[in-house]
C-alpha cells in the first residue's frame, strides 16, 4: 500500500514538472506585456528598461529556472496588471472559487446519486421518464447559456436572486466565506446550479448505468435467492458496487469544476480566480496566467492521488492485488 502511495506520488511530481515546462513555453509566446504596462507614447528607453527590471531580456533557461524555482515555494513574481505578488491573489480569490466548486459538488453529487438511483429501480415510472429528459438537457446545453437563461428567470423576471457578485462574506484569517450571511448565500445559489447542473445530470446517468448492470450480476440473484431484504440488496450490495466508479468521474469532476468555473465567474461575476485568470489573458499578464494553471494542475493531480487511494479502501479486489504484488 505504501509503496503504492509513493509510486503515484512520485507520477504526480512528473506530471506537476510537465505542465511547469508547457506553462513557461506556452504563456512566454502569449504576448508582450510591457505592450498593456505602458502607454503608447512611453519612449524605447523606458520600454527597455521596463522589461529589464522584469527580467525579460534574460536568456530563456535563466528565465525557466527563476520561474520553477520560485514556483516550488509558490512565488509566482508580481502580476503586470496588479502589481502586487500573485501569490496574494490567488490566495485572495481562491476561497472564492473552492467555495464554489464545493458547492457545486455536493449539489451535483447529493442530487446526482439520488435521481440516478431512483431512475434505476423505477426505470418505468413517468418521474424516471422526466428525470431522464431532464439530464439530456443538462448535458446539452452550454454552461454559459445556463447561467443567462437562471439570470433571466430569477433576478430579471422574479427579482428573487442577486445575478453578479458574492454578497456579503465574513473572514477568518484570510479565508473568507458567504455560507454565514444571507446575502452570500443568495448569491451562492444560481452559479452553484450553472455550475453543478452538468456534473449532476453526468453522475445521474452515470449511476443508473451502473445499478442497472450490477441488479443484473449473479451475486445479486443469489442474495434474492438468500431471501434479503429488497432494501439490504439495493443499498447493501448494489448500491455499494455502483459508487465504485462515481468515486473516480466524482473525483476528476471537482478538479473540471474548478478549472471550468472560469464560464460560471465571468457570468456571475463571482470575485474567483476564474475571473482573474480571464483579466489576465485580457491584459497579457503572464505571471498570473502560469500560476494559475499550476494551481489548477496541483488541485487535479492532489485530487486523482486521493481517489487512487480511496479506490483501495472501497475495492477489496483493488487492495488484494496490491498485497501480493508488494
Amino acid at each position: 500500500m505504501l509503496a503504492f502511495i509513493l509510486r503515484r506520488a512520485l507520477q504526480s511530481i512528473g506530471v506537476m514538472i510537465a505542465v511547469g515546462i508547457i506553462s513557461f513555453t506556452m504563456f512566454r509566446f502569449a504576448g508582450d506585456p510591457v505592450n498593456q504596462m505602458v502607454a503608447l507614447d512611453t519612449s524605447p528607453a523606458q520600454r527597455a528598461e521596463i522589461r529589464a527590471s522584469l527580467g525579460l531580456d534574460d536568456p530563456v533557461v535563466v528565465q525557466f529556472a527563476r520561474y520553477f524555482g520560485n514556483a516550488i515555494k509558490f512565488k509566482f513574481g508580481v502580476s503586470y496588471q496588479f502589481r502586487q505578488p500573485v501569490s496574494a491573489l490567488l490566495q485572495e480569490r481562491m476561497p472564492a472559487t473552492l467555495e464554489l466548486a464545493t458547492c457545486a459538488t455536493v449539489l451535483a453529487m447529493g442530487f446526482g446519486i439520488l435521481m440516478g438511483i431512483y431512475s434505476a429501480l423505477r426505470r418505468d415510472s413517468f418521474l424516471a421518464k422526466v428525470l431522464q429528459a431532464v439530464s439530456l438537457v443538462g448535458i446539452s446545453l452550454p454552461t454559459f447559456l445556463i447561467g443567462i437563461l437562471l439570470i433571466y428567470l430569477f433576478s430579471v423576471t422574479l427579482g428573487w436572486l442577486p445575478s453578479f457578485g458574492r454578497g456579503d462574506v465574513v473572514k477568518f484569517g484570510w479565508w473568507s466565506t458567504g455560507l454565514l450571511t444571507l446575502s452570500g448565500l443568495k448569491a451562492l445559489v444560481l452559479p452553484s446550479i450553472t455550475l453543478g447542473l452538468f456534473q449532476m445530470t453526468l453522475i445521474m446517468r452515470l449511476v443508473r448505468a451502473e445499478m442497472l448492470e450490477v441488479l443484473r450480476t449473479d451475486y445479486i440473484r443469489f442474495a434474492r435467492a438468500r431471501g434479503l431484504t429488497t432494501r439490504a440488496i439495493h443499498f447493501g450490495h448494489a448500491l455499494k458496487n455502483t459508487l465504485v466508479p462515481v468515486i473516480t468521474v466524482a473525483g476528476l469532476q471537482f478538479g473540471s469544476v474548478i478549472a471550468f468555473a472560469i464560464i460560471t465567474e465571468t457570468v456571475f461575476q463571482w470575485p474567483g480566480m476564474g475571473l482573474l485568470f480571464v483579466q489576465a489573458v485580457q491584459n497579457v499578464d503572464i505571471p498570473i496566467m502560469a500560476a494559475y494553471l499550476l494551481v489548477v494542475s496541483l488541485i487535479f493531480v492532489t485530487i486523482n492521488l486521493i481517489v487512487d487511494i480511496l479506490y483501495t479502501v472501497v475495492d477489496p479486489r483493488l487492495r488484494a492485488s496490491l498485497n501480493r504484488t508488494a
